[in-house]
């Protein structure tokens, strides 16, 4: 489980309530001292990895949260270090709240410091490109997510499944490649697999899954993902997810080469 920096319960709560592999997602704030805690928090609580979100240097034109003036809850794991109250005259209180406090400046070269603080290993997620991902083999970190941030940070960027084998090839095995957005069905989670995906993360089925049926529509939805996954590897001749490999799959690119022999 990737949480949240944004969650409603606190990395404590969470580390106190579950025995699985977490992760801890983090944006760098303008106050380096209060993103440094978090840091510490996560490693003391046995957190395994940090998430660091590299597609958010200013937060995305969200124009269904400006129309409806959404305003956030109350953010437990900042909770007596950062005021999370503001108040936005027009539009989204999460929109303003997020320019308020997080650090536009933060760059790859700041990685270093990150890595200075902590003993965890570092993922960079919300890489689309082989350029991005040869930077982040060069600033040390230890996995790459390639997420485009659920489509809501810019229009128009490629979906993560059409980019993941370029990701992969520029990666070439040094680091583990993990593939965010658009997972809905276990052929999704397949097919992330064949073009070279260690693993795939979800976020809106689960979603989904909590607020149909709390826990227990979470626990189907994963249960759901897994069973179809394992059919689609049953029909595809794979006995094991050693066996899936890019000759399962077929892209537009190898359609268009086949086109011209």
């Amino acid at each position: 489980m990737v949480l949240s920096i944004s969650s409603t319960c606190t990395l404590e709560e969470v580390a106190a309530c579950c025995n699985a592999v977490r992760f801890f997602q983090l944006c760098v704030y303008k106050r380096r001292d209060i993103t440094a805690k978090l840091v510490q928090r996560a490693e003391n609580n046995g957190y395994k990895a940090i998430v660091l979100t590299g597609d958010s240097p200013r937060h995305g034109r969200r124009e269904a949260d400006i129309k409806n003036k959404i305003i956030i809850p109350e953010l437990k794991n900042v909770e007596g270090l950062l005021s999370t109250k503001i108040v936005a005259d027009k539009g989204s209180n999460l929109d303003a709240l997020a320019n308020q406090t997080r650090d536009p400046s933060f760059s790859w070269e700041d990685i270093g410091w990150l890595k200075s603080i902590t003993k965890l290993p570092i993922l960079i997620k919300g890489l689309l490109t082989h350029e991005d991902a040869l930077k982040a083999l060069e600033v040390g970190a230890a996995g790459i997510i390639v997420s485009n941030h659920g489509g809501r940070q810019l229009d128009y960027c490629p979906p993560t499944i059409s980019v993941l084998e370029e990701v992969v090839h520029a990666v070439g095995g040094k680091v583990p490649v993990f593939l965010d957005g658009g997972v809905r069905q276990g052929t999704d989670i397949f097919k992330a697999m064949a073009l070279g995906a260690q693993a795939v993360l979800v976020g809106r089925p689960v979603l989904y899954g909590l607020a149909a049926k709390g826990e227990n529509g979470v626990r189907r939805v994963l249960e759901m993902l897994k069973d179809e996954l394992e059919l689609t590897m049953a029909l595809s001749g794979c006995s094991n997810v050693k066996e899936i490999t890019r000759s399962h799959v077929r892209t537009k690119h190898d359609r268009q080469l086949l086109s011209l022999l």
